[in-house]
């Protein structure tokens, strides 16, 4: 017999997540979240996660929603578990991931009481959220009714924002009253508002008399429509496209190693290549240098498309177009002349050059963190989706072609916190297999993402283990300290592999030291088996730092 929590908050909450098909809930244990571990896990159309680590849970939730492209529920008991969500709040606020928070709380009487595991929760994701409320107490007045719309409108802005909303939820006790019966709520009424946008004629002008235009597409999901239309404005050369590994956009004559082209701009190369009217779209943008160039360059004209953030990143901004890429650039192509333009032929000839020096460059390598990206881009198999940690993994994607694969990095606030559990939410969720790549340091400082009974075992996990955070040795600055200093404490020198860990987490486990090895093993890597793998490529004592830098100074003698 099932057995649900008698809190009639629990019961409305339960029931109105399930009118709006929220039906993924990552839930971490706890006395005070029993109510609604009990509750959700009794539900038959719930899907339930537990995830011991908050901090892990959340980002877990992060990758199914981020999979699934819709909220996923997250609840944890009271006091400080509730501020081990902030790492994954803050992600998904920057990058639009939408995550339902329930942070269950001891009665509103109690805060500051120095009572047990309570803090001040309420309000406790203000600042990266799109949207902080507190449910009241079953036992005040009007409970039912003041609940039932705090709820709603938590939902629906969790939906329309695409991003992080906080549900407090006050508890009394006791928790565990149970009952074998639920009561009828009406259905809800929803009104997620639809956005309508019309194109000014204003902005079609300033195009037909643009004579270099350049669209720079962030960090985004793969949209096959984007895609499409973005196409039909390079095919006769009337705009240049520069894209990144993770915007998840494919063309031939999409400019797609912003790093490879632009690496060792003069000034005067700011002003050769600078576009007049500049578009963005997505969110983050990997690329440091495509940053500078264009702060440099200073467009006259910047527009940037996006539902939630007009942010002006490269000091011009002109136009916030507020509404997806894909409605504006539908209505865009109706009016617009699509004429060739020497514009996009500086560029190609530029890219020309760059790339038979990228392809000389690979022919002069030994193993390294270098060669390694090279062959992955060279090896995963097309149905996989690439999840890359932050810092030296996702900068090395860039300088190679994946092809048409899936690629994620979680590159709203770009830590290396979340890496793994990300990867690991997403693969649960999703049918094609997963390959997260990822640095020594990203995966050590995230081990409780393994701590999941929930891994597909076709998910795939590979650490270039260089030794240390490589990032401080290939980036200006570092180098000015003291050797002893930067290896303990910025890059923070290590001799750990994975191998136990693995072990301990059910993964089976393969380790190579050398190019050959490494070629050999990557074959049955990708074979089906009975549980995830793990394969450490072990570059400790490399020249990982002087050959990425080497190939950059490559790139600039032409």
């Amino acid at each position: 017999m099932k057995k649900y929590s008698s809190k009639r908050s629990i019961q409305l909450l339960a029931n109105l997540l399930q009118q709006y098909g929220i039906l993924d809930v990552v839930i971490s244990p706890g006395s005070r979240n029993a109510p609604l571990a009990i509750h959700f896990s009794e539900m038959d159309d719930f899907n339930c996660y537990s995830i011991v680590d908050e901090r892990s849970a959340a980002f877990v939730a992060l990758g199914m929603a981020m999979s699934e492209k819709k909220p996923v529920a997250i609840t944890c008991t009271s006091g400080s578990a509730a501020t081990n969500y902030y790492p994954a709040v803050t992600e998904a606020f920057y990058s639009n991931i939408p995550l339902l928070i329930l942070t269950a709380d001891r009665p509103t009487d109690y805060v500051d009481l120095f009572d047990g595991q309570t803090i001040r929760q309420k309000n406790l994701f203000q600042q990266h959220s799109y949207g902080d409320f507190q449910l009241v107490e079953d036992s005040k007045d009007n409970a039912e009714d003041i609940n039932s719309e705090i709820i709603k409108k938590a939902v629906e802005l969790c939906f329309e924002k695409r991003g992080p909303v906080h549900i407090n939820i006050p508890l009394e006790e006791p928790l565990y009253d149970l009952v074998s019966e639920l009561p009828t709520f009406p259905l809800v009424e929803k009104t997620i508002k639809q956005k309508e946008y019309e194109i000014p004629s204003g902005l079609i002008a300033d195009w037909n008399t643009s004579q270099r235009i350049m669209i720079l597409v962030g960090t985004r999901d793969y949209s096959p429509e984007l895609e499409n239309q973005l196409s039909q404005l390079v095919k006769n050369h009337s705009v240049v496209v520069l894209t990144e590994a993770n915007s998840n956009l494919y063309h031939e004559k999409f400019f797609r190693h912003i790093d490879r082209y632009i690496f060792g701009f003069t000034e005067q190369d700011f002003k050769t290549y600078a576009p007049d009217l500049l578009i963005t779209v997505g969110q983050n943008v990997v690329s440091k240098k495509v940053k500078q160039f264009l702060r440099s360059a200073k467009p006259k004209q910047h527009w940037h498309l996006d539902e939630i953030w007009q942010p002006d990143t490269y000091f011009s901004l002109t136009q916030k177009i507020e509404t997806k890429p894909e409605v504006f650039f539908s209505k865009l192509l109706n009016f617009i002349n699509l004429e060739p333009k020497p514009f996009y032929n500086l560029w190609d000839v530029l890219r020309d050059k760059k790339d038979k020096r990228h392809r000389e460059f690979l022919n002069l390598i030994e193993f390294s963190d270098f060669y390694f990206f090279n062959r992955i881009s060279e090896s995963v198999p097309e149905n996989y989706n690439l999840h890359f940690s932050n810092s030296s993994a996702i900068r090395y994607a860039q300088l190679f072609d994946f092809g048409k694969r899936r690629m994620y990095c979680n590159r709203g606030t770009s830590g290396i916190d979340g890496s793994t559990s990300t990867a690991m939410g997403f693969a649960i969720k999703n049918p094609n297999p997963t390959l997260l790549v990822t640095g020594d340091l990203s995966f050590f400082y995230d081990i409780n993402g393994l701590w999941n009974q929930y891994i597909p075992p076709f998910t795939r996990i590979i650490i270039f283990n260089n030794g240390e955070g490589n990032i401080f040795k290939i980036i200006p600055g570092p180098g000015n300290a003291n050797s002893n200093t930067v290896d303990e404490f910025i890059s923070t020198k290590h001799q750990k592999n994975a191998e136990f860990l693995a072990k301990h987490f059910g993964f089976s486990y393969v380790k190579v030291d050398d190019d050959g090895t490494l070629d050999r093993v990557l074959d049955n890597f990708f074979k089906p088996d009975i549980q995830p793998k793990i394969l450490e490529v072990n570059t400790q004592g490399k020249t990982n730092a002087d050959t990425q830098k080497a190939y950059f100074n490559f790139l600039k003698e032409m």
